[in-house]
């Protein structure tokens, strides 16, 4: 699934040095020389070149990756490279899923000090759990809701905008079947994983097509074509509206209606087979830092980390700060794991829908 593949695509380099004296005070001083290789999206968070660089004079660890494009991808190369990784990023949707199948270590709090600033509720998330046992430490989240220009905000509370006589040929949908359909299915009351009745949740995306204008699949395409007044109303990722906000200076605001939202939660694990697990465990604990996490946030920006003790660190006015709130977690539908025949039931579900848009 690529439900989420652009939102990681931030990429951008820093040139710039980092102040190792306050990042470097909270790291580890034993020094475990050695090389971990992680496996996660290219330029998302755990390939930052200055935090490697840093990991690795505090802790003698060289850190190396390996990247995949989907989640599918990523399942297929623990699959078949027993002992190539010693870190995986997961969606968390997969996570016990992928463990049923006995390729990820169980997690041993105890080892990771960080762990202990977790929001529970993301920390204790079902979504890491199977047969009683954690299989990963929750890094980082984000919700899938509207991105709406600023000065047609005022009043939008639900989902229905996107069906409104006003919002005609003025609305952008992400090409993404488990996001459309998680949101229609919101709007019905139904849920996003598993929704009661698929027809009317089909019938509900097709009544937006008056509406629709774009349908975009980058998070670059959604900047560029909402800069270029193409649309008011749209899906949108709240870590990218973040970003669009501090790096674009777009007018963009986040709103969670009142039909909630579709969460998502990453994190990290350590494969069954990994070579390197003490290693890999200090990895992670840098990971969930709130000295990683503040400095990746402001100068690159990144979704809200799962350690609250990093958020309250943020500058008070940083985006990500404001737009994560701590209090949507409780009003969040999560992505949670679901069969193969389900999901390709969305996605023909959602190829039926573009069909009819387009005709």
């Amino acid at each position: 699934m690529r439900t989420l593949v652009d939102r990681r695509r931030f990429n951008l380099m820093l040139g710039a040095g980092v102040a190792a004296g306050a990042l470097g005070a909270a790291m580890p001083r034993a020094r475990a020389a050695g090389k971990i290789t992680v496996l996660n999206w290219q330029g998302y968070g755990t390939d930052e070149a200055w935090a490697l660089k840093l990991f690795a004079e505090q802790t003698g660890i060289e850190v190396v990756h390996d990247n995949y494009n989907s989640e599918q991808e990523m399942f297929t190369k623990l699959r078949t490279n027993p002992g190539a990784y010693d870190v995986v990023v997961i969606n968390s949707a997969w996570t016990s899923r992928i463990a049923e199948e006995g390729l990820l270590e169980p997690i041993d709090f105890a080892t990771v000090p960080n762990a202990v600033d977790l929001d529970p509720l993301l920390k204790d998330s079902g979504n890491f759990v199977f047969d009683g046992k954690t299989y990963g430490v929750a890094w980082v989240w984000g919700m899938n809701a509207l991105g709406v220009r600023k000065d047609k905000a005022a009043g939008v509370d639900s989902y229905d905008v996107l069906l409104a006589p006003e919002s005609a040929d003025r609305v952008a949908l992400f090409d993404d079947a488990i996001t459309e359909i998680g949101i229609a299915a919101l709007m019905l009351g139904q849920k996003i994983d598993d929704p009661s009745d698929m027809p009317a949740v089909i019938d509900k995306l097709k009544a937006m097509k008056p509406s629709v204008k774009l349908i975009w699949s980058s998070e670059d395409q959604w900047n560029k074509a909402f800069s270029a007044g193409e649309f008011d109303y749209s899906i949108y990722w709240s870590g990218a509206a973040g970003r669009s906000q501090k790096a674009f200076n777009l007018p963009v605001e986040f709103i969670v209606p009142k039909e909630g939202a579709i969460g998502w939660l990453d994190g990290l694990s350590v494969p069954a087979s990994a070579p390197n697990k003490a290693e890999a465990v200090s990895f992670i604990n840098w990971m969930i830092d709130p000295a990683f996490y503040v400095k990746w946030a402001t100068d690159v920006g990144a979704p809200a980390s799962a350690n609250t003790k990093a958020m309250d660190e943020l500058p008070a006015d940083d985006p990500q700060k404001l737009i994560h709130k701590t209090e949507y977690l409780k009003q969040l539908q999560f992505m949670s794991p679901m069969p193969d025949e389900r999901r390709q039931a969305f996605v023909d579900a959602w190829e039926e829908v573009k069909a009819f848009y387009a005709s």
